[in-house]
């Protein structure tokens, strides 16, 4: 199909007037006048007249409009007839044109802003969870699932990136993956691509939830220490240097929700009683319940645009995280020994069975694949696409590896156990801690405006796929919200270990929408184009089958 089109240009849903020419005889593409004969033109100020130039270029483009109804591609109009973007116009029947503010290519991004807006969007709440994961990995085997995890995901993203192009004879402009996964498999690729984009959507906000119930807790807790100057001793095991490090469940589960906290009064070091403090301030029994005050007359607003304006905190937390991690990494220094398959007292072996746990948050820690084409059509120049998704992978990669490695090496081994590396690393710092209390209180303001963006994004898509509407009523946006807290809740009461959660959400939504949906489009399409090939059709067919048995092992860890 002929690129010069008018429509790429128009951003309205007013009246236009337009026709549909066929410029190669397959390829029906409408064609949008930028001129209307000598009427009033608006914009924002005194009402103008169209210059003679203006109706020059209209005559020639409605000369060549007829021209190509004998559908020869060289009759179609050439570059200096279409108007530039600062000319073009938006028409009503009345008479009257509007005209543009701009196009499409002054809103473009360089390509570091588009590869930071990528980083950014990535990063989340996984990166809490990477020492864990490379724990339960073995340190040698992490670092190698990571970085392979990581090539593979970008290949799906670079399948599901190049996927509306390879659709013939239709305009995919405005189209993201699961439109391109309806157009391949009707009904059941629209609403499975809808239900696994539910689960890793609402797989976030439980992860929310639960860290936000963390993170509120620990805050609170630290300003009442600090105000009656009370000594606080998080956990029966932890070391005695400046740098306090806990093992915060010692003897039991790390993803149960025992709470080991010991309270020392500072003139007398005697161990106190409960007060009323500690009984309506728990971490599982009542915090995950406050949280319900705040959070959800937020979600029932009919637009969360004001919060979009805090996204920027996303990327402050994750600079100041990668600081903590360096200061706390310097400070502990690194406590290494590698025993390649037997574990010791103190230290977990190079390669375990439980690398599957790694493997399940890292495909939701890289998964970006929902709205990568969207993010990608603001970068200014797309013949770089590839190599910018490329750079903004190896960023977040190596930033997880950074994470995760130097926090797994400076855990001090002995006195403590790397098995008591939590799934939120930052339990393993005392609530005491001031650069983790920063760390907590900026995770929490964070979390509480990016909570309410999440939870419109569901209404939307769940709502407008129901109902037809975004906010059919309040009491359906309102049932929906109490559904969604309502997990939420039971999980930071019941279950709060969001490695857990993270990677049953990434294993889930990416069984559909990173392995089985790309790998399924790209072998239709080589197909229709006579090009598969038995090797890319068995190398394909793995990944499918990579993806299945990532998910399977989840439930046998």
């Amino acid at each position: 199909c002929s690129p010069k089109t008018m429509t790429s240009h128009v951003h309205s849903t007013s009246l236009v007037d337009h026709s549909e020419v066929v410029l190669s005889g397959t390829c029906p593409v409408k064609l949008l006048p930028f001129h209307v004969e000598r009427k009033n033109i608006i914009n924002d100020g005194p009402q103008e007249t169209v210059s003679a130039e203006a109706a020059v270029l209209n005559s020639r483009l409605h000369y060549y409009s007829r021209l190509m109804g004998s559908s020869d591609r060289q009759l179609s109009p050439p570059d200096h007839v279409i108007p530039q973007p600062d000319e073009i116009y938006i028409y009503s029947p009345l008479g009257t044109a509007f005209k543009v503010p701009g196009s499409d290519h002054t809103s473009k991004n360089p390509s570091i802003i588009t590869i930071f807006a990528i980083w950014n969007t990535m990063m989340g709440t996984s990166i809490l969870s990477m020492p864990w994961g490379i724990k339960q990995a073995g340190f040698t085997l992490g670092v190698f699932i990571v970085i392979f995890i990581g090539l593979l995901m970008l290949y799906c993203c670079y399948i599901v990136l190049k996927s509306p192009k390879s659709i013939p004879c239709v305009d995919t402009s405005d189209w993201e993956f699961p439109d391109v996964c309806q157009y391949y498999f009707g009904k059941v690729g629209q609403w499975s691509s809808l239900m696994f984009s539910m689960v890793s959507l609402v797989g976030a906000m439980v992860v929310y939830w639960v860290l936000m119930s963390n993170f509120l807790f620990n805050t609170g807790q630290f300003i009442y220490n600090h105000v009656h100057n009370i000594n606080v001793s998080d956990s029966e095991l932890e070391t005695n240097g400046s740098e306090k490090v806990i093992c915060p469940y010692p003897n039991t589960n790390p993803g149960g929700n025992n709470t080991i906290s010991t309270l020392y009064l500072s003139d007398n070091g005697n161990m106190s009683d409960v007060n009323p403090f500690e009984r309506y301030w728990s971490k599982t029994n009542t915090v995950p319940f406050y949280l319900i005050i705040l959070l959800l007359p937020l979600l029932c607003l009919r637009s969360a645009s004001f919060f979009a304006r805090f996204t920027f905190l996303g990327t402050i937390s994750v600079v100041y995280l990668i600081v903590l991690v360096t200061v706390k990494a310097v400070r502990l220094g690194f406590h290494l020994e590698f025993h390649w398959f037997d574990k010791t007292e103190f230290y977990v072996p190079e390669f375990r069975l439980l690398f599957p746990q790694l493997t399940g948050v890292l495909t939701l820690a890289f998964f970006i694949h929902n709205c990568i084409i969207t993010l990608m059509k603001n970068n200014k120049d797309q013949e770089n696409n590839v190599r910018d998704l490329s750079v903004a992978y190896l960023l977040v990669g190596l930033t997880y590896l950074y994470v995760g490695v130097l926090i797994f090496a400076a855990f001090p081994s002995p006195p403590l156990f790397k098995d008591c590396i939590q799934p939120n690393f930052l339990d393993n710092f005392p609530s005491s801690d001031i650069m983790v209390f920063v760390a907590r209180t900026f995770l929490l303001f964070q979390m509480i405006t990016v909570y309410p963006l999440l939870g419109y994004l569901v209404r939307v898509q769940m709502m407008g796929q129901l109902f037809g509407n975004h906010y059919p009523s309040f009491l359906h946006v309102l049932i929906l919200n109490i559904l969604i807290v309502g997990a939420g809740v039971l999980m930071a009461t019941f279950y709060p270990n969001i490695g857990s959660i993270i990677r049953f959400s990434g294993a889930i939504c990416g069984l559909a929408l990173v392995f089985v949906f790309p790998a399924l489009v790209h072998m239709i399409t080589l197909r229709r184009q006579g090009m598969l090939r038995w090797t890319s059709a068995i190398s394909h067919s793995l990944l499918i089958l990579l993806g299945v048995a990532n998910l399977v092992a989840q439930f046998f860890m």
